[in-house]
């Protein structure tokens, strides 16, 4: 189902560009540039300049926008049977279903991991392209139709973004940036089998074996709530290898509430417990993130320093 115009009729270009930035899932790329930037943060090693952090930032969100815009150009007929993703613009027809937009994922995505290539290193730059990779092909292509675990390997994505942050100030990757990468791939399958637990029926229409579709809401109540535990737990890990009080401080208290809201939905497994779960995913990963970008400030202690980038020289 092609069409040979990039601009369908009777639509404006505020809404076209609304369009555009929810086919690129904007708000989801900007948490991945973020958690790159805090894998930057907290590395020991020489200060990258500011023009390596903006250009991680930016290698970064334009990969993760060429993955999200593939993941919606390859599911656009199974997203028109799920309330939450029927109005997605190429399930809607918005924006045209068009090879031509392959080309741009594509080229966004070469242009994103020859920059991190170019000013970062060859190892930042492959992290980056893993990102996009595992997303776009591991968990779009191969796995979101295969198997209920589908998500547990596809959350590498976010993983590969610390990482990339962590190696380009240090491509050898520490202890840190390693347990900040566990912690993100462990945070991935709670979160989304959270979401899925609360729209369950639209996955089973689309026929996608998402964890509560194969097994039933509630025994992946119960794995939602096991899983955050061991998520609790390796957020904790890092203590051992440097962090200090404060990132300690935001790992227990964001990491108690969603092990909290958990256990909530475990024991009640129905659409409200599940969006509590899942949106005290967010609150937990928020409160991760800020408490480690404070924390490597703190401990720079005034010296130049340990993978901040420097402003002025």
């Amino acid at each position: 189902m092609h069409t040979t115009t990039l601009k369908p009729a009777g639509r404006s270009t505020a809404q076209m560009a609304r369009d555009v930035i929810s086919l690129f899932k904007l708000r989801i790329g900007v948490l991945i540039m973020i958690t790159a930037l805090v894998g930057m943060a907290v590395t020991p090693g020489p200060a990258p300049s500011f023009v390596q952090a903006l250009v991680l930032a930016i290698s970064v969100l334009m990969a993760s926008a060429s993955a999200g815009a593939f993941n919606q150009y390859v599911e656009f007929e199974s997203d028109r049977l799920m309330r939450r993703t029927s109005r997605r613009a190429f399930a809607t027809g918005a924006l045209p279903h068009h090879p031509a937009w392959l080309v741009l994922m594509a080229v966004l995505l070469a242009v994103a991991v020859a920059s991190a290539w170019l000013v970062l290193n060859a190892v930042a730059a492959l992290h980056v392209f893993l990102g996009a990779f595992f997303y776009g092909v591991v968990y779009t292509l191969w796995l979101k139709r295969r198997t209920a675990m589908n998500i547990v390997i596809g959350g590498l994505a976010g993983s590969f973004a610390v990482l990339a942050g962590a190696a380009a100030v240090d491509p050898g990757l520490g202890p840190l940036p390693w347990l900040l990468a566990l912690v993100l791939f462990l945070w991935t399958p709670p979160h989304f089998w959270s979401l899925a637990i609360a729209n369950s029926a639209d996955y089973a229409q689309a026929g996608v074996p998402m964890l509560p579709v194969v097994v039933g809401p509630e025994r992946a109540a119960r794995t939602v709530l096991l899983s955050t535990i061991a998520l609790f737990l390796a957020s904790l890990a890092p203590l051992a290898f440097g962090a200090g009080w404060v990132y300690g401080a935001g790992a227990l208290v964001g990491g108690l509430h969603f092990v909290r809201k958990s256990w909530q939905l475990a024991r009640k497994p129905e659409r409200a417990t599940a969006m509590g779960s899942f949106f005290a995913s967010l609150v937990q990963l928020s409160l991760l993130l800020v408490a480690a970008s404070i924390d490597a400030l703190m401990r720079l202690n005034g010296k130049p320093r340990h993978g901040l980038p420097e402003f002025a020289s």
